[in-house]
């Protein structure tokens, strides 16, 4: 009840496509001083092997440079870094996302400690330009048995949500902590008369 949520998820692309969208998406108009937070959320698709998957893979080190260049244009419209949270990719369970490849006529396009090197490149342009970040790829892996967090083994499955989620929520909450809320709480609605407490 204190935001908005705008969600501008793309399946299957990567940052090489969302750097030339990102303007599109958020503009000067949008509003710098509304926004409380934005996400940047890349990296699974990134990390497919160049040789097995040439159209999503991007190199590491333009991976990072993408990064940096959505931050800094995020930045160019008065989005300080204090508002940027990156996530990393979460971790590849191989096993399982190799069944689906398989499945579709593929071999594995991915690998697990591939994408852990797309990880700690994206931890390191946090640091770099001074945002938060979510290394759900470490994170998930604290769990011996990550798989669970992965619908196919490389998306998230309803309990991997549910973790970003929350994880993601330890960020937000401060931020949003000095908003007041646009409508009451449930509990505090009249009613007899909800019309005295939501108009």
């Amino acid at each position: 009840r204190k935001c908005d949520v705008v969600n501008r998820g793309f399946s299957g692309y990567n940052t090489r496509w969302a750097k030339l969208i990102l303007p599109r998406l958020i503009t000067k108009s949008t509003g710098a001083e509304s926004t409380v937070a934005v996400t940047i959320f890349f990296g699974a698709n990134d990390s497919a092997l160049k040789d097995l998957n040439p159209k999503q893979h991007v190199p590491l080190e333009e991976y990072a440079e993408n990064l940096k260049s959505m931050i800094q244009y995020l930045k160019s419209l008065d989005i300080t870094e204090d508002r940027i949270i990156l996530i990393t990719p979460p971790p590849l369970h191989e096993p399982t996302w190799e069944k689906e490849c398989l499945a579709k006529g593929d071999k594995l396009n991915r690998h697990n400690a591939t994408t852990g090197e797309y990880a700690r490149a994206c931890v390191q342009a946090a640091t770099e330009c001074g945002t938060d970040v979510i290394d759900l790829w470490t994170l998930m892996q604290k769990d011996e048995d990550f798989s669970s967090y992965l619908s196919d083994g490389l998306h998230l499955s309803t309990k991997g949500n549910s973790f970003l989620a929350a994880q993601l929520w330890s960020h937000l909450e401060k931020k949003l902590s000095a908003f007041p809320s646009l409508l009451p709480y449930w509990r505090d609605v009249d009613h007899t008369d909800p019309a005295a407490s939501l108009l």
